[in-house]
């Protein structure tokens, strides 16, 4: 059941002068963050760059998710693989453009021009991307499932 706008989500980190951040959102396990190796971080934590990057792909799929559902269309698999580019064009650094690749896989004789416009009307919704004043990109690849 959908509730009315607005609606809010709170996350919270916490850390010491040392420690990694710890982020928790209500009714989701805790993880980790540290800042990425370009920064002199970890390999193997996530970052709050990564974070952001896995945030505009899973709301891209979600969005479709929700998209392809009302408009019975089916499919099997979808993946997004989003990458951000971090730069200084002025004066504060900030992500100036995300290209994303999404990879759908849909059941043989699937109507690719319409699997496109869902894929595009996905992008469109995505409320993540949205909030973003960085330039996105999205390539479509369509498979067809064996």
């Amino acid at each position: 059941m959908q509730q009315a706008l607005p609606h809010q989500y709170i996350a919270t980190a916490v850390a010491d002068n040392q420690s990694l951040v710890s982020l928790s959102a209500e009714g989701g396990e805790t993880i980790q963050a540290a800042p990425p190796p370009a920064f002199g971080g970890p390999e193997n934590q996530w970052s709050p760059e990564a974070l952001l990057m896995s945030a505009v792909s899973s709301c891209f799929i979600l969005s479709f998710r929700a998209i392809a559902r009302a408009s019975n269309f089916e499919w099997s698999k979808l993946e997004c693989v989003s990458t951000g580019t971090l730069d200084k064009p002025e004066r504060a650094i900030c992500f100036t453009k995300v290209d994303s690749k999404a990879t759908l896989v849909a059941p043989p004789g699937t109507d690719h021009e319409k699997a496109r416009r869902l894929l595009e009307r996905a992008e469109q919704s995505c409320f993540v991307s949205n909030s973003l004043k960085s330039e996105m990109h999205l390539q479509i690849e369509i498979l067809e499932s064996d």
